[in-house]
């Protein structure tokens, strides 16, 4: 096939376009703009591939959009480019609700033209993949709330979003299904856990904690650190959505997880542990640790049941979090050079979406 990826220069969509060349056979069409978070580094690797192409585009830009469908003719479009951090959402909503929201809109606008006009057969093989996140369903008891076996997040949870971001990604979910049910046009949606891994930007809570603590900055953790998340390997959601985007049924929605419930504050002291084994100081990087006050509208719990994927397509995480996450802090340990690099003069890992120093999850 050949998939149109969009955002294919961020860190979840570097991780799929890899998985596409290195692990299958499809082309691969990669439509990024190019914003803070997006990095051709990340695809250094494939780049020079005969079945890898990038274009230059901003979704919002409806011409260059309908040129792209024109010029490469993709028999499925997945769907990442999105601003996606809380903090920056907090200080300017408006960049969300562009690029999420009106974004979205123009590429399923412009997807809708070119499918209606394709050939029978390859009419009926199209299909939009909008890649989605679980916060959209707002967040889930907590267990210093609640007694007993904790809910989790199914498919046909209500949407209660809590932040700008979260709320402009359900409102780019809202619009992929009112064109599947309007236009016909064949899409499917899936909503992932929190990811982490390689090339991750230095703003999200694993790579900032691993970098602050090798630079001997201190490590923030909003409010007591008790937030649960549910962490996801990025190589992993990567298989998953191309699981998806080529065998999921048309109008469905599917969750992914990985299984892998943690409060902040243990991914924290995880990552001081593996980093006091592999660079080890006179002191534990433990130490680094202080609490700030809490994000504005923070979400408590998040997690993922992603029994659908699994009896539907087969998928299932192959790293545990232990696995993952010393992976993950081994790659940045190896990859200093590049974590400078996209770190230019705009971003040094200050916090965001609040006017005090750090930055959490």
């Amino acid at each position: 096939m050949k998939i149109l990826v969009t955002g294919g220069a961020g860190f979840i969509g570097s991780a799929v376009i890899r998985h596409l060349i290195n692990d299958t056979n499809h082309s691969v069409i990669n439509v990024d703009k190019l914003t803070y978070a997006g990095n051709l580094e990340s695809l250094a690797s494939v780049s020079s591939n005969d079945r890898y192409a990038f274009e230059k585009v901003d979704i919002c830009d409806a011409s260059e959009i309908k040129r792209v469908f024109e010029q490469y003719q993709p028999d499925v479009v997945m769907h990442l480019a999105a601003e996606s951090h809380v903090d920056r959402s907090i200080d300017g909503p408006g960049e969300f609700m562009q690029t999420n929201i009106i974004g979205t809109y123009t590429l399923l606008e412009q997807a809708r033209a070119y499918w209606q006009n394709l050939p029978e057969s390859q009419k009926a093989a199209f299909k939009f993949h909008h890649i989605s996140t679980d916060e959209v369903y707002g967040d889930l008891p907590h267990p210093e709330e609640q007694e007993g076996e904790l809910p989790l997040f199914t498919e046909a949870n209500a949407y209660k979003p809590s932040s700008p971001y979260s709320a402009s990604k359900a409102s780019s979910d809202h619009l992929v299904r009112a064109w599947h049910r309007t236009y016909g046009l064949p899409t499917v949606i899936t909503n992932c856990s929190n990811n982490y891994g390689p090339y991750h930007f230095p703003e999200k809570l694993i790579p900032l904690m691993i970098l602050n603590a090798l630079d001997g900055k201190a490590l923030p953790v909003y409010g007591i650190g008790n937030q649960i998340r549910d962490w996801l390997y990025v190589e992993d959601h990567a298989r998953a959505l191309v699981k998806v985007a080529a065998e999921g049924k048309v109008g469905e929605t599917y969750n992914i997880g990985g299984h892998n419930e943690k409060q902040n504050i243990d991914v924290v002291t995880t990552i001081c542990e593996i980093l006091d084994e592999l660079v080890p100081t006179n002191t534990s990087y433990k130490d680094l640790i202080t609490y700030v006050e809490d994000r504005p509208g923070h979400d408590m719990r998040y997690a993922i049941d992603a029994t659908k994927i699994k009896n539907d397509l087969g998928w299932v995480p192959e790293e545990t979090f232990e696995s993952g996450i010393r992976k993950t802090v081994q790659w940045y340990l190896n990859n200093q050079e590049w974590c400078q690099r996209v770190q230019d003069g705009s971003y040094q890992r200050e916090r965001l979406g609040n006017s005090q120093a750090g930055e959490s999850a």
